[in-house]
C-alpha cells in the first residue's frame, strides 16, 4: 500500500514538474499571429507594432499571416482550428469576433466559445471622409447631402466591420438612406475614394490618414468624445453637430480554445508592457490609436458585452449577412 502510494505521490510531482517547466519555457518556437484583414491596413499596422515590441522580452519572433476575407471570418475561423497549444493566436475585432456572430448563425465558429481571450491592446475611433470630387467640408453637409441623394454608397472594409456599423450608426441618427459597400482590400477603395467612384466612408485614420495630409480626401469629423492628435484641426462628431455619433474599432488578442493558462498569462503581460511603452504609445497616437490593456477575464465580458450593444444597432438597421 505505502508502494502505492509513493508510485502516486511520484508521478504527481513529475506532471506538476513539468507544467512548471512548459510554464518557464514558453515560448520555444515562432508564434504565428493571424491578422484577419489586409496587409497594411489600420489592425495589420497596429497588430504588429505591438507584435513586434513583444519579441524581444519573448525571445521569439511573431509569423504574422494575414487572410483578409468575409470582413475578417476567414482568418477567425481559420484560427479557431489551429492547435491550442500557445503557438497560434489571431488578433480579434468587432467584425469577426461579434458582429458577424449577430449576422451569421452559422459561422463556423463562436467567438465567445471557441477561444480564449487574451488581452485588448487598442481601439481606433472611426473618422466620416470624403472625396474632394463632393462639395462637402462639414458632417452635417454629408447629413443633408445623404438625405437629398437616397443610396449614396459608402466604403467599408467588409460588413459588419465597425467602418459599416458607423455607416449605420450615421444613417439612424441623420435619417439617411445610403448603400454599403465592402471592399476586400482596403487599399482598393482609397483608389475608387480619391477618383471620386467611391464618395464617402467612415474610415480607421491609419487606413487615410496619407490621403487625408495629401490633400486627396477630407475628414470632416472624428466618431468619439475628443480630437484626435493627429489630425487635431478635424472635430469630434458633438462639434461637428451630431452629439452621440461614437464609433471605435477595438482589438485585442485570442488564443484557439484551450490554450494552456501558462501561455494566455505569459503573453497578456508582454501585450500589457507593450502598450505601456512609451514608444509604442507615441506610434499609436501618430496613427490615431488608443493603447489599452486588460486582464483575459475583462476581454471576454467586454466581448459579451459588446454582442449585446450592437445587436440593437443591426437589428434597428436591417443589417444582414448579404449586405
Amino acid at each position: 500500500m505505502a508502494s502505492s502510494v509513493r508510485t502516486a505521490l511520484f508521478f504527481v510531482f513529475i506532471f506538476a514538474f513539468n507544467n512548471v517547466i512548459e510554464a518557464q519555457e514558453y515560448p520555444v518556437k515562432p508564434v504565428t499571429a493571424i491578422v484577419p484583414f489586409s496587409a497594411g491596413s489600420a489592425s495589420d499596422v497596429i497588430a504588429r507594432l505591438v507584435l513586434t515590441r513583444m519579441e524581444g522580452p519573448l525571445g521569439q519572433r511573431f509569423i504574422v499571416t494575414n487572410i483578409p476575407a468575409a470582413g475578417g471570418v476567414a482568418g477567425t475561423l481559420t484560427a479557431s482550428k489551429a492547435a491550442p497549444d500557445g503557438y497560434t493566436i489571431v488578433m480579434g475585432a468587432a467584425g469577426p469576433t461579434v458582429v458577424n456572430k449577430i449576422l451569421n448563425p452559422s459561422l463556423g465558429y463562436d467567438p465567445e466559445k471557441d477561444f480564449d481571450p487574451i488581452s485588448l491592446y487598442a481601439s481606433l475611433p472611426n473618422v466620416a471622409v470624403v472625396t474632394t470630387k463632393l462639395p462637402i467640408n462639414t458632417l452635417m453637409e454629408l447629413a443633408d447631402y445623404a438625405r437629398k441623394n437616397p443610396r449614396v454608397p459608402y466604403g467599408s472594409v467588409g460588413n459588419g466591420s465597425s467602418q459599416h456599423l458607423a455607416g449605420a450608426l450615421f444613417e439612424q441618427m441623420t435619417g439617411a438612406q445610403m448603400q454599403h459597400v465592402p471592399y476586400r482590400i482596403t487599399s482598393q477603395m482609397q483608389t475608387d475614394m480619391m477618383s471620386g467612384t467611391m464618395p464617402v466612408s467612415f474610415q480607421l485614420l491609419p487606413n487615410v490618414l496619407g490621403n487625408i495630409k495629401a490633400g486627396h480626401l477630407k475628414a470632416l469629423a472624428v466618431a468619439s468624445r475628443q480630437r484626435l492628435p493627429a489630425i487635431p484641426d478635424v472635430p469630434t462628431s458633438a462639434e461637428a453637430g451630431l452629439k452621440g455619433f461614437e464609433s471605435a474599432a477595438w482589438f485585442g488578442f485570442l488564443a484557439p480554445k484551450g490554450t494552456p493558462k501558462a501561455a494566455i498569462d505569459r503573453l497578456n503581460r508582454e501585450i500589457a508592457a507593450a502598450v505601456a511603452d512609451p514608444a509604442v504609445r507615441g506610434r499609436f497616437t501618430e496613427f490615431g490609436a488608443e493603447p489599452i490593456s486588460s486582464t483575459p477575464e475583462e476581454l471576454g465580458r467586454f466581448i459579451s458585452a459588446e454582442v449585446v450593444k450592437w445587436r440593437e444597432i443591426i437589428t434597428r438597421g436591417g443589417i444582414t449577412l448579404e449586405q
